[in-house]
């Protein structure tokens, strides 16, 4: 009895220990991924072009998401993902439900989900939409990626500009990563 007792409770250590590794292996994306706005995005367009940035990236959002809140948990959380993202684009989450008013890059005030639905067809989450200093979308992302390096090449993708060469679609450049790896 005393033995299987003891048992239980080294496997229950080891629970709160491995729940506790996983707590501690990331950052609050809405701390260091995501930058602070107020929702001005023709005025955020501005400040990326004096800080160098390549653009913006906007994850569209919903709450009761599931696949966002993996992708926060384990993706946005990371320090390289954040360290990456932040040094090339200003990072913006918007709410596909949200009432919260902003202005897009055309100086159009309106609503978080009027912007997200009418101006940017999203019907799904996650989107990682990114825009161009002209605040012109350029690529595109819809759903969670399947790790932190496959985000990490998405960033790569944009950064480099693959998405405007004419037959490389996402899925291709990560075959070509995925073949470079291996």
């Amino acid at each position: 009895m005393r033995r299987g007792v003891f048992q239980i409770a080294v496997a229950l250590f080891g629970i709160l220990l491995a729940c506790g590794a996983r707590a501690d292996a990331g950052q609050d994306p809405y701390k260091f991924f995501f930058n602070d706005t107020f929702n001005d995005f023709k005025e955020e367009l501005a400040h990326a072009k004096q800080q160098g940035k390549l653009g913006i990236m906007v994850f569209f959002e919903l709450d009761d998401c599931p696949w966002c809140h993996r992708m926060k948990e384990t993706v946005l959380n990371q320090p390289v993902v954040q360290e990456y993202y932040r040094k090339n684009f200003l990072l913006f989450p918007v709410d596909i439900e949200g009432d919260i008013e902003i202005t897009d890059f055309d100086g159009q005030v309106r609503s978080m989900k009027d912007w997200a639905f009418a101006g940017n067809r999203v019907r799904a989450t996650p989107v990682f939409q990114f825009f161009d200093l002209e605040g012109k979308p350029t690529a595109r992302y819809t759903g969670a990626t399947g790790s932190v390096d496959e985000f990490l090449w998405l960033g790569e993708y944009v950064v480099q500009g693959r998405y405007n060469e004419k037959e490389m679609s996402f899925a291709k450049f990560k075959r070509e990563k995925r073949t470079a790896q291996q």
